[in-house]
């Protein structure tokens, strides 16, 4: 499966950004998905996490509350909704994916994975 992540940009603290991730190749719909980022020299962390029917998530705590993971199913394409953006969510956000019913926070367990979109936030 390819992943094409998108809707990065520059937005002010407090604002809000709507990243998708489109899928290609094959249906998303039985794969779990996880979001992570890395923000300027960090290691890749994790984001969130949703299961292949989207009735399971998983966020990490940095983000819980203030961001919300989603899936279209039908369009392919999974969501992560951030809100009230603070500076230390400037990172680049990648999505993946992986094909077992787990919803993993280890980087090593999703084998495809997108190029990236740049999420800068200012204070």
């Amino acid at each position: 499966v390819q992943l094409q992540a998108c809707g990065g940009g520059l937005v002010q603290a407090g604002g809000s950004l709507r990243l998708s991730c489109a899928a290609s190749g094959r249906t998303l719909g039985r794969y779990v998905m996880g979001w992570f980022r890395r923000a300027p020299g960090k290691e890749r962390e994790f984001v969130a996490a949703l299961s292949s029917s989207g009735t399971a998530t998983s966020y990490a705590d940095s983000v819980k509350g203030r961001f919300t993971i989603s899936r279209d199913n039908a369009k392919n394409t999974v969501y992560l909704q951030l809100n009230s953006l603070k500076p230390e969510d400037t990172a680049v956000y990648f999505c993946a994916a992986d094909f077992r019913p787990v919803l993993s926070h280890q980087t090593s367990d999703y084998p495809y994975w997108g190029q990236g979109t740049e999420v800068t936030v200012s204070s």
